[in-house]
């Protein structure tokens, strides 16, 4: 860019353009935790509770992969559904893992006992590889709807002070 170029840019301008470049970037790099896993095939959860910790504080972002049960070892953190009412999903560590009966015995490491019921295989998700502490509340933050319609505003405003700064070039092109 030459030097009259830059000196005929608005300096509102610059400021507009790199408040809406900041915006869109931060925009991105919140996603990027809780896309691109995704798009590898993870699927993701926030722990709720403190059965886990303190390896497993509440609030991470667990990242899951799917796998077949059978493989599951002895002292891995899995994913499953609640055999009670079938729709919370938990995250604790396998005791034991019985092939010839197709369950698991489960304990979460702040919990004293095993959980009380033996976990079926058809309630297993699949093994938590990654978990990262208080990622999983900014994840519900923005994929509530009030998350959602901040993220869209934030996209909007991006968008919006990138035009303003264009209007304020040109305008400025056309007063030089």
């Amino acid at each position: 860019m030459s030097k009259n170029k830059k000196k005929g840019r608005n300096p509102l301008a610059v400021i507009c353009s790199t408040l809406g470049t900041l915006a869109l970037v931060a925009l991105i790099a919140a996603c990027v935790p809780l896309t691109i896993p995704r798009m590898l095939g993870y699927e993701l959860y926030t722990v709720v509770s403190g059965s886990m910790e303190p390896a497993i504080p509440t609030g991470s972002l667990v990242y899951v992969e799917n796998m077949d049960p059978t493989e599951v070892q002895e002292g891995d953190v899995i994913a499953f559904y609640s055999v009670q009412d079938g729709s919370a999903v938990i995250t604790h560590r396998v005791v034991t893992n019985s092939t010839v009966m197709g369950e698991f015995i489960t304990k979460g490491d702040a919990n004293e006992e095993n959980d009380m019921s033996p976990i079926p295989y058809y309630y297993f998700i699949g093994r938590v590889v990654k978990s990262i502490p208080r990622v999983g509340s900014m994840a519900q933050t923005f994929t509530s709807s009030t998350g959602k319609l901040a993220a869209a505003s934030l996209m909007g405003l991006g968008v919006i002070l990138h035009l303003l700064a264009a209007v304020l070039n040109r305008k400025r092109e056309k007063e030089a």
